[in-house]
């Protein structure tokens, strides 16, 4: 999701070098335009919360429950990021 975002944000000529700096301006520039449901930012947010768990956490795991949901939102994320720019697949 974090990519997608990231070319979505690249199409408009944004560019970002901090994870913080793409969330935001994701924000900023699809969901409060409108162009995004919330939920879709929310999901990005929760989605790196998760990476950070899986990178750095010690003492918690990422169930196959939450991977299985998160590549359905991701999925989903994409299918919009798709019908925005009018990509035919």
């Amino acid at each position: 999701m974090f990519y997608i975002a990231e070319a979505l944000l690249n199409e408009k000529d944004l560019r970002f070098s901090k994870h913080g700096g793409v969330h935001s301006a994701f924000g900023e520039h699809f969901v409060k335009t409108g162009l995004f449901d919330p939920k879709y930012h929310e999901w990005l947010l929760d989605a790196f919360d998760q990476r950070i768990v899986g990178d750095y956490g010690l003492d918690m795991a990422i169930t196959i429950d939450q991977v299985q949901g998160m590549l359905i939102q991701a999925r989903s994320f994409l299918q919009e990021a798709v019908r925005l720019l009018g990509i035919v697949e």
